[in-house]
């Protein structure tokens, strides 16, 4: 895999996995993180349904299935953001599902870089944990009761 991709793939890792532990070192910024990491996941998911849209619509004879399921990343994440009363840690884990679900589109898709897949597997694996970490300290939090924070 190029070097430069891996190594910005690594470097996209850091606002998904920098919010979780920030909150172990200053729990008091847990809300305000965990939207952090809600907003740039949702930010990655559009990314990577773009990246989809962008690869379908460089054929010659781009397929109406694959444009219209490249365009439900960022309805998705879209809906996760704007989803009135939804909990913070149901949006986070939400979004982990997502991303996953993306991936597994990605892996079993004909025409990627044989690379990709790998790629894809590291990055989501590192982008779901801290996810799911930061959901997990949302629903610890002391004086969380399901209400959404910020």
């Amino acid at each position: 895999m190029p070097r430069i991709v891996l190594a910005y793939g690594l470097l996209g890792l850091i606002p998904f996995l920098a919010p979780p532990l920030l909150t172990v070192a200053v729990p008091a910024h847990g809300g305000a993180l965990a939207l952090v990491a809600l907003a740039y996941g949702a930010l990655i998911l559009s990314f990577l349904g773009g990246a989809r849209w962008g690869l379908a619509v460089a054929t010659p004879a781009p397929g109406l299935l694959t444009v219209s399921f490249a365009m439900l990343p960022t309805l998705a994440a879209l809906a996760l953001l704007l989803y009135p009363g939804l909990p913070r840690p149901l949006q986070l884990l939400a979004l982990a599902a997502l991303l996953t679900l993306h991936y597994v589109w990605d892996a079993l898709s004909p025409g990627l870089p044989h690379w990709y897949p790998r790629l894809r597997a590291m990055l989501t694996l590192g982008a779901a944990t801290g996810l799911v970490a930061m959901a997990w300290l949302v629903l610890h939090a002391p004086g969380w009761h399901g209400e959404m924070m910020i």
